[in-house]
Protein backbone atom coordinates (compact mmCIF):
# COMPACT_ATOMS: atom_id res chain seq x y z
CA UNK A 1 0.00 0.00 0.00
CA UNK A 2 1.60 3.47 -1.35
CA UNK A 3 1.89 6.30 1.57
CA UNK A 4 -0.83 8.02 -0.59
CA UNK A 5 -3.35 5.37 -0.47
CA UNK A 6 -3.01 5.26 2.92
CA UNK A 7 -3.20 8.98 4.08
CA UNK A 8 -6.82 8.69 1.02
CA UNK A 9 -7.70 6.07 3.78
CA UNK A 10 -7.20 7.89 6.54
CA UNK A 11 -9.01 11.10 5.06
CA UNK A 12 -12.30 8.99 4.49
CA UNK A 13 -11.84 7.96 8.10
CA UNK A 14 -11.70 10.99 9.25
CA UNK A 15 -14.94 12.41 7.46
CA UNK A 16 -16.94 8.91 8.74
CA UNK A 17 -16.36 6.34 6.50
CA UNK A 18 -17.22 3.80 8.30
CA UNK A 19 -15.51 0.95 6.27
CA UNK A 20 -12.26 3.52 6.11
CA UNK A 21 -12.38 3.32 9.95
CA UNK A 22 -12.39 -0.04 9.96
CA UNK A 23 -9.29 -0.68 7.65
CA UNK A 24 -7.45 2.39 10.19
CA UNK A 25 -7.81 0.26 13.03
CA UNK A 26 -7.03 -2.87 11.29
CA UNK A 27 -3.34 -0.74 9.88
CA UNK A 28 -2.92 -0.07 13.33
CA UNK A 29 -3.37 -3.37 14.78
CA UNK A 30 -1.07 -5.14 12.57
CA UNK A 31 1.85 -2.83 12.49
CA UNK A 32 2.40 -3.53 8.38
CA UNK A 33 2.53 -0.39 6.29
CA UNK A 34 2.19 2.32 9.81
CA UNK A 35 3.78 1.51 13.08
CA UNK A 36 1.28 -0.53 15.18
CA UNK A 37 -0.29 1.70 18.34
CA UNK A 38 -2.90 0.06 20.19
CA UNK A 39 -4.75 2.79 21.84
CA UNK A 40 -5.40 4.04 17.90
CA UNK A 41 -6.70 0.79 16.68
CA UNK A 42 -8.92 0.30 19.49
CA UNK A 43 -10.21 3.88 18.87
CA UNK A 44 -10.49 3.83 15.00
CA UNK A 45 -12.31 -0.02 15.87
CA UNK A 46 -14.44 1.20 18.33
CA UNK A 47 -15.58 4.02 16.28
CA UNK A 48 -16.61 2.36 13.48
CA UNK A 49 -18.33 -0.69 15.73
CA UNK A 50 -20.52 1.61 17.22
CA UNK A 51 -21.81 2.70 13.93
CA UNK A 52 -22.68 -0.85 13.55
CA UNK A 53 -19.51 -2.46 11.20
CA UNK A 54 -19.74 -5.75 12.24
CA UNK A 55 -16.11 -6.33 11.06
CA UNK A 56 -14.41 -3.60 13.28
CA UNK A 57 -16.73 -5.24 15.93
CA UNK A 58 -15.02 -8.19 15.33
CA UNK A 59 -11.35 -6.79 14.69
CA UNK A 60 -11.85 -5.37 18.65
CA UNK A 61 -13.16 -8.29 20.37
CA UNK A 62 -10.82 -10.18 19.22
CA UNK A 63 -7.89 -7.62 20.23
CA UNK A 64 -9.07 -7.00 23.55
CA UNK A 65 -9.56 -10.93 24.36
CA UNK A 66 -5.90 -10.66 23.92
CA UNK A 67 -3.32 -10.14 26.66
CA UNK A 68 -1.51 -6.79 26.26
CA UNK A 69 2.61 -6.51 26.69
CA UNK A 70 3.28 -2.68 26.91
CA UNK A 71 6.77 -3.73 25.70
CA UNK A 72 5.35 -4.94 22.57
CA UNK A 73 4.23 -2.33 21.92
CA UNK A 74 5.68 0.54 19.07
CA UNK A 75 5.20 4.13 19.61
CA UNK A 76 2.86 5.87 16.99
CA UNK A 77 3.82 8.79 15.13
CA UNK A 78 7.16 8.15 12.49
CA UNK A 79 5.31 6.81 9.26
CA UNK A 80 1.50 9.13 9.89
CA UNK A 81 1.15 12.57 10.77
CA UNK A 82 -0.33 12.78 14.80
CA UNK A 83 -3.69 14.48 12.25
CA UNK A 84 -4.33 10.85 11.54
CA UNK A 85 -5.05 10.01 15.36
CA UNK A 86 -8.34 10.40 16.54
CA UNK A 87 -7.78 11.84 20.17
CA UNK A 88 -5.48 14.45 18.88
CA UNK A 89 -6.44 18.27 19.04
CA UNK A 90 -7.36 18.41 16.03
CA UNK A 91 -10.70 16.63 16.11
CA UNK A 92 -13.52 18.72 17.00
CA UNK A 93 -14.86 16.97 19.78
CA UNK A 94 -17.76 19.78 20.19
CA UNK A 95 -18.62 19.16 16.40
CA UNK A 96 -18.52 15.58 16.71
CA UNK A 97 -21.18 15.57 19.90
CA UNK A 98 -23.08 18.14 18.10
CA UNK A 99 -23.50 15.87 15.26
CA UNK A 100 -25.10 13.25 17.25
CA UNK A 101 -28.57 12.02 16.94
CA UNK A 102 -30.35 13.75 19.87
CA UNK A 103 -29.07 14.19 23.64
CA UNK A 104 -30.23 17.92 23.39
CA UNK A 105 -30.05 18.33 27.02
CA UNK A 106 -26.72 16.45 27.05
CA UNK A 107 -25.18 18.76 24.20
CA UNK A 108 -26.18 21.87 26.09
CA UNK A 109 -24.56 20.64 29.64
CA UNK A 110 -21.38 19.76 28.24
CA UNK A 111 -20.89 23.16 26.07
CA UNK A 112 -21.86 24.82 29.15
CA UNK A 113 -19.35 22.92 31.17
CA UNK A 114 -16.71 23.98 28.71
CA UNK A 115 -17.58 27.86 28.82
CA UNK A 116 -16.88 27.43 32.63
CA UNK A 117 -13.75 25.68 32.20
CA UNK A 118 -12.44 28.33 29.72
CA UNK A 119 -13.74 31.19 31.71
CA UNK A 120 -11.88 30.06 34.95
CA UNK A 121 -8.85 29.30 32.50
CA UNK A 122 -9.01 33.14 31.12
CA UNK A 123 -9.58 34.39 34.96
CA UNK A 124 -6.44 32.16 35.91
CA UNK A 125 -4.11 33.70 33.61
CA UNK A 126 -5.24 37.30 34.83
CA UNK A 127 -4.50 36.45 38.05
CA UNK A 128 -8.17 36.54 38.86
CA UNK A 129 -9.40 34.02 41.68
CA UNK A 130 -11.28 30.86 40.44
CA UNK A 131 -13.72 28.56 42.36
CA UNK A 132 -12.25 25.02 42.92
CA UNK A 133 -13.91 22.92 40.37
CA UNK A 134 -14.65 18.91 40.22
CA UNK A 135 -14.30 17.66 36.72
CA UNK A 136 -15.52 14.46 37.76
CA UNK A 137 -19.24 13.51 36.64
CA UNK A 138 -22.21 11.52 36.55
CA UNK A 139 -23.75 9.70 33.91
CA UNK A 140 -27.58 8.98 34.67
CA UNK A 141 -30.36 7.16 32.05
CA UNK A 142 -31.48 3.69 30.53
CA UNK A 143 -29.26 1.25 28.45
CA UNK A 144 -28.07 2.76 24.83
CA UNK A 145 -28.84 6.42 25.43
CA UNK A 146 -25.24 6.97 24.26
CA UNK A 147 -23.49 7.65 27.81
CA UNK A 148 -20.59 5.47 26.75
CA UNK A 149 -20.25 7.63 23.44
CA UNK A 150 -20.17 11.01 25.22
CA UNK A 151 -17.94 9.70 27.88
CA UNK A 152 -14.90 9.28 25.32
CA UNK A 153 -16.15 12.78 23.89
CA UNK A 154 -15.78 14.71 27.00
CA UNK A 155 -12.14 12.84 27.79
CA UNK A 156 -11.07 14.88 23.88
CA UNK A 157 -12.72 17.92 25.18
CA UNK A 158 -10.75 17.75 28.48
CA UNK A 159 -7.79 17.61 26.64
CA UNK A 160 -8.63 19.97 24.03
CA UNK A 161 -8.91 22.40 27.05
CA UNK A 162 -5.64 21.63 28.81
CA UNK A 163 -7.40 19.33 31.71
CA UNK A 164 -5.96 16.19 30.78
CA UNK A 165 -2.55 15.26 28.95
CA UNK A 166 -4.09 11.35 26.90
CA UNK A 167 -7.75 12.38 26.66
CA UNK A 168 -8.09 8.69 26.51
CA UNK A 169 -10.93 6.87 28.09
CA UNK A 170 -10.89 3.86 30.04
CA UNK A 171 -14.30 1.66 30.27
CA UNK A 172 -14.78 -0.63 33.55
CA UNK A 173 -17.54 -1.79 35.83
CA UNK A 174 -17.52 -4.29 39.20
CA UNK A 175 -15.70 -6.91 37.56
CA UNK A 176 -12.91 -5.08 36.50
CA UNK A 177 -11.94 -3.42 39.84
CA UNK A 178 -13.44 -5.84 42.67
CA UNK A 179 -10.99 -9.24 42.87
CA UNK A 180 -12.65 -12.20 44.72
CA UNK A 181 -9.93 -12.74 47.70
CA UNK A 182 -9.51 -10.83 50.22
CA UNK A 183 -6.31 -8.34 49.61
CA UNK A 184 -6.41 -8.23 45.66
CA UNK A 185 -9.06 -5.68 45.11
CA UNK A 186 -6.57 -2.82 45.95
CA UNK A 187 -4.24 -3.66 43.49
CA UNK A 188 -6.94 -4.59 40.87
CA UNK A 189 -8.70 -1.03 40.99
CA UNK A 190 -5.19 1.13 41.37
CA UNK A 191 -4.20 -1.21 38.03
CA UNK A 192 -7.26 -0.60 36.42
CA UNK A 193 -6.26 3.44 37.63
CA UNK A 194 -3.38 3.68 36.23
CA UNK A 195 -4.86 2.71 32.72
CA UNK A 196 -6.78 5.52 33.40
CA UNK A 197 -3.94 8.39 34.27
CA UNK A 198 -4.34 11.13 32.27
CA UNK A 199 -7.74 10.38 31.21
CA UNK A 200 -11.03 9.09 31.64
CA UNK A 201 -12.38 6.09 33.88
CA UNK A 202 -15.80 5.14 33.15
CA UNK A 203 -17.24 2.88 35.56
CA UNK A 204 -20.45 1.55 34.08
CA UNK A 205 -23.06 0.47 36.84
CA UNK A 206 -20.84 1.80 39.31
CA UNK A 207 -23.81 1.41 42.59
CA UNK A 208 -23.17 -2.27 41.53
CA UNK A 209 -19.56 -1.84 43.55
CA UNK A 210 -21.94 -1.80 46.81
CA UNK A 211 -22.07 -5.48 48.21
CA UNK A 212 -23.66 -7.58 51.08
CA UNK A 213 -21.66 -8.99 53.65
CA UNK A 214 -17.85 -10.26 52.53
CA UNK A 215 -18.13 -8.20 49.62
CA UNK A 216 -15.16 -6.32 48.59
CA UNK A 217 -16.83 -3.42 46.90
CA UNK A 218 -16.35 -1.60 49.36
CA UNK A 219 -12.06 -1.86 48.94
CA UNK A 220 -12.63 -0.54 45.10
CA UNK A 221 -14.37 2.41 46.66
CA UNK A 222 -11.76 3.18 49.46
CA UNK A 223 -9.28 2.64 46.95
CA UNK A 224 -11.11 4.69 44.28
CA UNK A 225 -11.65 7.75 46.31
CA UNK A 226 -8.07 8.00 47.48
CA UNK A 227 -6.65 8.03 44.13
CA UNK A 228 -9.38 11.02 42.90
CA UNK A 229 -7.45 13.12 45.84
CA UNK A 230 -3.83 11.99 45.19
CA UNK A 231 -4.53 12.21 41.38
CA UNK A 232 -6.71 15.02 41.40
CA UNK A 233 -4.37 16.77 38.51
CA UNK A 234 -4.08 13.84 36.63
CA UNK A 235 -7.85 11.81 36.58
CA UNK A 236 -11.12 12.26 35.97
CA UNK A 237 -13.78 9.57 37.16
CA UNK A 238 -17.63 9.38 35.48
CA UNK A 239 -19.48 7.09 36.86
CA UNK A 240 -22.94 5.94 34.98
CA UNK A 241 -26.20 3.56 35.67
CA UNK A 242 -29.63 3.87 36.05
CA UNK A 243 -30.89 6.95 37.54
CA UNK A 244 -32.19 6.31 41.14
CA UNK A 245 -29.82 3.11 41.76
CA UNK A 246 -26.99 6.28 40.93
CA UNK A 247 -28.39 8.43 42.57
CA UNK A 248 -28.65 6.62 46.02
CA UNK A 249 -25.27 4.93 45.93
CA UNK A 250 -23.51 7.98 45.86
CA UNK A 251 -26.52 9.72 48.52
CA UNK A 252 -25.01 6.70 50.69
CA UNK A 253 -20.90 7.50 50.45
CA UNK A 254 -20.07 10.87 51.53
CA UNK A 255 -16.56 10.60 49.64
CA UNK A 256 -18.89 10.45 46.70
CA UNK A 257 -21.12 12.89 47.61
CA UNK A 258 -18.52 15.43 47.71
CA UNK A 259 -16.54 14.32 44.26
CA UNK A 260 -19.37 13.87 42.06
CA UNK A 261 -21.71 16.82 42.36
CA UNK A 262 -22.69 17.33 38.25
CA UNK A 263 -25.34 14.95 37.02
CA UNK A 264 -25.81 14.47 33.53
CA UNK A 265 -29.66 13.12 32.38
CA UNK A 266 -29.42 11.00 29.36
CA UNK A 267 -33.09 10.78 28.39
CA UNK A 268 -34.49 7.90 26.41
CA UNK A 269 -34.43 8.42 22.38
CA UNK A 270 -37.99 8.97 20.93
CA UNK A 271 -38.73 6.94 17.64
CA UNK A 272 -37.96 9.63 15.25
CA UNK A 273 -34.52 9.72 16.89
CA UNK A 274 -34.38 6.00 16.62
CA UNK A 275 -35.45 5.69 12.97
CA UNK A 276 -32.37 8.13 11.98
CA UNK A 277 -30.30 6.28 14.18
CA UNK A 278 -31.15 3.10 11.95
CA UNK A 279 -30.58 5.18 8.82
CA UNK A 280 -27.33 6.50 10.07
CA UNK A 281 -26.32 2.93 10.21
CA UNK A 282 -27.50 1.68 7.25
CA UNK A 283 -26.09 4.74 5.38
CA UNK A 284 -22.49 4.48 6.94
CA UNK A 285 -22.34 0.79 6.22
CA UNK A 286 -23.23 1.43 2.75
CA UNK A 287 -26.95 0.31 2.40
CA UNK A 288 -30.10 1.38 0.60
CA UNK A 289 -33.27 0.52 2.08
CA UNK A 290 -36.43 0.52 -0.43
CA UNK A 291 -39.48 2.23 0.47
CA UNK A 292 -41.52 -0.18 1.68
CA UNK A 293 -38.96 -1.55 4.01
CA UNK A 294 -38.07 1.31 5.67
CA UNK A 295 -42.08 1.87 6.58
CA UNK A 296 -42.22 -1.16 8.17
CA UNK A 297 -39.45 -1.01 9.88
CA UNK A 298 -40.46 2.74 10.86
CA UNK A 299 -43.44 1.60 12.20
CA UNK A 300 -42.01 -1.29 13.83
CA UNK A 301 -39.79 1.14 15.25
CA UNK A 302 -42.55 3.32 16.87
CA UNK A 303 -44.56 0.35 18.28
CA UNK A 304 -41.57 -0.80 19.95
CA UNK A 305 -41.26 2.66 21.81
CA UNK A 306 -44.50 2.34 22.68
CA UNK A 307 -44.51 -0.67 24.48
CA UNK A 308 -40.96 -0.60 25.82
CA UNK A 309 -40.23 -1.50 29.39
CA UNK A 310 -37.13 -0.44 32.15
CA UNK A 311 -34.84 -3.34 29.91
CA UNK A 312 -35.51 -1.17 26.27
CA UNK A 313 -32.17 -0.64 25.05
CA UNK A 314 -32.53 2.70 22.61
CA UNK A 315 -29.37 2.57 20.44
CA UNK A 316 -28.44 -0.83 21.40
CA UNK A 317 -32.05 -2.30 20.44
CA UNK A 318 -31.24 -0.25 17.25
CA UNK A 319 -27.87 -1.73 16.44
CA UNK A 320 -29.05 -4.74 16.98
CA UNK A 321 -31.85 -4.65 14.74
CA UNK A 322 -29.48 -3.19 11.97
CA UNK A 323 -27.08 -6.31 12.66
CA UNK A 324 -30.58 -8.66 12.16
CA UNK A 325 -31.81 -6.95 9.19
CA UNK A 326 -28.00 -7.18 7.33
CA UNK A 327 -28.44 -10.91 8.23
CA UNK A 328 -31.82 -11.52 6.79
CA UNK A 329 -30.35 -9.62 3.89
CA UNK A 330 -27.85 -12.49 3.43
CA UNK A 331 -29.82 -14.98 4.03
CA UNK A 332 -31.72 -14.32 0.52
CA UNK A 333 -28.87 -13.25 -0.98
CA UNK A 334 -27.40 -16.24 -0.58
CA UNK A 335 -30.19 -18.27 -2.24
CA UNK A 336 -29.02 -16.45 -5.64
CA UNK A 337 -27.12 -17.81 -8.02
CA UNK A 338 -25.98 -14.36 -9.41
CA UNK A 339 -25.30 -11.43 -7.41
CA UNK A 340 -25.01 -7.91 -8.43
CA UNK A 341 -23.10 -4.96 -6.87
CA UNK A 342 -26.57 -3.22 -6.40
CA UNK A 343 -27.62 -6.57 -4.52
CA UNK A 344 -25.20 -6.31 -2.14
CA UNK A 345 -26.50 -3.25 -0.95
CA UNK A 346 -30.25 -2.88 -0.84
CA UNK A 347 -32.18 -3.65 2.07
CA UNK A 348 -35.55 -5.00 0.95
CA UNK A 349 -38.98 -5.85 2.09
CA UNK A 350 -38.05 -9.60 2.62
CA UNK A 351 -34.83 -8.42 4.81
CA UNK A 352 -37.03 -6.28 7.40
CA UNK A 353 -40.67 -8.27 8.17
CA UNK A 354 -39.11 -10.83 9.64
CA UNK A 355 -37.96 -9.23 12.56
CA UNK A 356 -40.23 -9.85 15.77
Amino acid sequence: MTREAIEQLFDRARQGDVTAQALVGQLFLEGKYIQANRENAIGWLRNAAQCGCLYARELLNDMLSQPFNPKEQRQYGQNVQSSNNPATDNHDYMTELNGLIGLDSVKQELESLRNLIKIQKMRAEKGLPNTNMSYHMVFTGNPGTGKTTVARIVAGIYKEIGILNKGHLVETDRSGLVAEYVGQTAPKTNAKIDEAMDGVLFIDEAYTLVGEGSDYGAEAIATLLKRMEDNRDRLVVILAGYTNEIKEFIDSNPGLQSRFNRYIQFEDYNADELVQILRSHLKKSHYKIKRDAFEWISEYIRTKVMTKDENFGNARFIRNTFEKIVQYQADRLAMLSNISNDDLMIITFDDVNKLK
